[in-house]
């Protein structure tokens, strides 16, 4: 029988402020908040930038010149250190293999390098036994990501060309008898050479394929509980189900909270095997993506996707329909500006700083870079990647269950209206 209900048109409904009202609220606090939180992350680097951990190596064992107490190279780290780039750097001042190991590691973004001869090759310069102009060598770590090991690269370059020319100013008050050519050459004595201190395989994105396969790690946690959730309510009867001009109501299957919330983990788990699978099998056999220890990444991979299924099951079970918001919010929106995987967290306000300590990503990133590019060591990231993801999956259990048995003692049942 067709409803004799008169039917409503948009001109009208249009016409009706309550409808506007919600619906133009929520998109443009949406609009600014997403434009304030991603922006504010990148906007201006350079001025957030301070403390980036950079090593500092002198190897130079040369005796000190005529009329001074220590050799070049020693004067050049005190130099360096002492105006430690404005508050950009964190120099650390280390021996070449703790440098070479914390650049293994991903501790430091770069490195500035005094070679063994320094002295001797400068003080040549004023001598007829100059075969070659001094250098000091640049270490950049493409590991830490294409920003980061550039900004360390910019900050080590000027340091050695500011050391240049700080000696250059010695060599050429002393050379008063030498000619023209010879004070343009004792001017800027030095020669800066740049090489990968931690190179890369060539299909590593330049540094960037942890940040881009740990997004897909929390996409397909986010998106596949997502689609748990929704589907399982659609099968329980909680929820419509239209697709296109088809639209079915199934019958409403009398459960509770906690044992749908377990349901819906219980599937997250098993799914997740999949999704996990796919994401690292697209990724290293069919893009050639750069990846060694695969057993442990896959091991990795389905971990770090189940944990934030976890969370956002456990979130959508204790927010509701605003659940899949929220989540959004805890795992990619805030998650993004604070990972750390793409702008250094020391180039970035206080505020994703802040958030870093505990949003999931960027915990997620720190392990995949670990795997993929330092060796899967413990103390470049994985460790504490492992902590943070059992902690969040135990979390997302009390949450989820806290919730939901909270919701159940006191009588908050779903709504379970019977098909007509």
């Amino acid at each position: 029988m067709a409803d004799a209900r008169p039917q409503a048109t948009a001109a009208v409904l249009l016409r009706r402020p309550k409808l506007w009202l919600v619906p133009t609220i929520l998109t443009g606090l949406l609009a600014l908040l997403l434009s304030l939180l991603y922006m504010g992350g990148i906007v201006n680097p350079q001025r957030d930038l301070h403390d980036l951990p950079i090593a500092l190596l002198n190897s130079d064992r040369g005796a000190p010149p005529a009329g001074q107490r220590q050799n070049l190279g020693t004067q050049i780290v005190r130099a360096v250190t002492a105006g430690a780039a404005g508050g950009k750097a964190e120099w650390r001042t280390l021996t070449l293999a703790q440098a070479q190991d914390e650049l293994d590691s991903g501790k430091v973004y770069g490195a500035l390098v005094v070679p063994p001869d320094f002295t001797d090759s400068v003080t040549a310069l004023t001598t007829t036994g100059a075969t070659a102009r001094p250098s000091l060598t640049v270490l950049t770590n493409p590991g830490k990501g294409s920003l980061g090991s550039s900004l360390a690269s910019q900050i080590t370059t000027q340091a050695a060309r500011q050391a240049s020319l700080d000696i250059g100013r010695q060599l050429t008050s002393a050379a008063t008898r030498a000619n023209a050519t010879t004070k343009v050459l004792l001017a800027d004595p030095v020669t800066v050479t740049t090489r990968p201190g931690h190179p890369l395989g060539d299909h590593s994105g330049l540094g960037l394929t942890a940040f881009y396969y740990t997004l897909l790690l929390v996409l397909a946690g986010f998106l596949g509980g997502n689609v748990i959730n929704n589907g399982v309510d659609t099968s329980l009867g909680y929820a419509d189900n239209e697709i296109g001009p088809w639209h079915t109501r199934l019958p409403t299957v009398p459960i509770n909270r906690r044992q749908t919330l377990l349901l819906k983990m219980a599937m997250t788990a098993g799914i997740t095997l999949l999704s996990a699978s796919l994401i690292m099998f697209a990724c290293v056999v069919l893009l050639g993506m750069d990846a060694t220890r695969l057993p442990l990444l896959w091991i990795y991979s389905y971990c770090a996707a189940l944990a934030v299924g976890l969370g956002v099951q456990a979130i959508n079970a204790a927010f509701g329909g605003i659940g899949q918001l929220v989540s959004m919010f805890v795992f990619i929106v805030l998650g993004l500006p604070s990972s750390g995987a793409t702008v250094p967290l020391q180039a970035v306000p206080g505020f994703y700083r802040f958030l870093s300590h505990f949003e999931p990503m960027r915990q997620l990133s720190d392990g995949v870079r670990a795997i993929l590019y330092f060796d899967a060591r413990g103390d470049a990231g994985l460790t504490r990647a492992w902590t943070m993801i059992a902690v969040g999956a135990a979390l997302a259990l009390l949450f989820g269950f806290g919730m939901t048995a909270y919701y159940d003692r006191r009588g908050h049942r779903r709504l379970t209206p019977q098909p007509v």
